[in-house]
């Protein structure tokens, strides 16, 4: 593992552009747990019946039920010693960006500036009529829009609804112009946001990717390592600052 840390911190000093791509990984060293492996969440309910547009819809009492446990348990968590170290690696320009798949906002609250949220975020509600969003505490209390009687729901993608096209294309272009593209905590199992390493690969990119559990993507990267994402970024840091 020594030598792909090694490698992984020689690509970050020289590397003129660096995309950081994060997963539900990211955050379980956080204590959020993660959707797909045993335990997760998905294990313990089904995404149709709570997370999506058809529960909305049809089932607001339970979706909205799950949404404010969520929401409370945000409240619960801090940035863990990975999303500092990412925040950190920005404020130095060794980061150009962040595209997670989290909706959790850890990584704004380590400090990270430039983050893209390709599912949205749990910090906001918003009006599924007029689309105003407010902070995520009123849905706590209220369910309805006070400005038009819409119903709230959280500012996050829902399964039946598409990535946000703005979001989704700055994490294309971001993908196709940076020379590391660094995968932290993500099964790449979701569409199409796991096309955009291969894609940063495509176009000339270094990629690594730290995941406890192997990606389809696993034999293209220049790095792969099954370890604590904190852990990682620590020795990897620890390299980087000697220069």
């Amino acid at each position: 593992m020594h030598e792909i840390i090694e490698k992984l911190a020689h690509a970050l000093l020289n590397s003129s552009s660096t995309v950081v791509f994060t997963g539900a990984g990211m955050s379980t060293e956080s204590g959020l747990p993660d959707f797909r492996s045993p335990g997760g969440l998905w294990g313990k309910y089904r995404p149709e019946d709570l997370a999506s547009t058809d529960a909305l819809n049809r089932n607001f009492e339970n979706f909205a039920a799950f949404y404010r446990q969520r929401m409370e348990t945000l409240g619960e968590v801090r940035p863990n010693s990975g999303h500092l170290t990412l925040a950190e690696w920005e404020r130095k320009g060794l980061v150009s960006a962040i595209v997670t798949q989290n909706v959790d906002g850890l990584h704004q609250a380590a400090g990270s500036k430039a983050v893209h949220e390709l599912h949205g975020t749990l910090r906001m509600v918003r009006c599924q009529s007029c689309g105003r969003e407010f902070p995520a505490e009123l849905f706590s209390s209220e369910t309805a829009c006070g400005q038009c009687g819409g119903k709230l729901r959280p500012a996050v993608v829902l399964f039946g609804e598409m990535l946000p096209e703005r979001t989704l294309a700055e994490a294309t272009d971001l993908a196709s112009s940076c020379s590391l593209f660094l995968v932290l905590g993500s099964s790449l199992a979701v569409s199409p946001a796991n096309l955009l390493p291969e894609r940063a690969k495509r176009h000339g990119a270094w990629l690594f990717i730290v995941n406890n559990t192997p990606t389809h993507l696993d034999f293209i990267a220049d790095g792969v390592i099954r370890n604590s994402i904190g852990d990682v970024l620590a020795r990897t840091d620890d390299i980087v600052s000697k220069g």
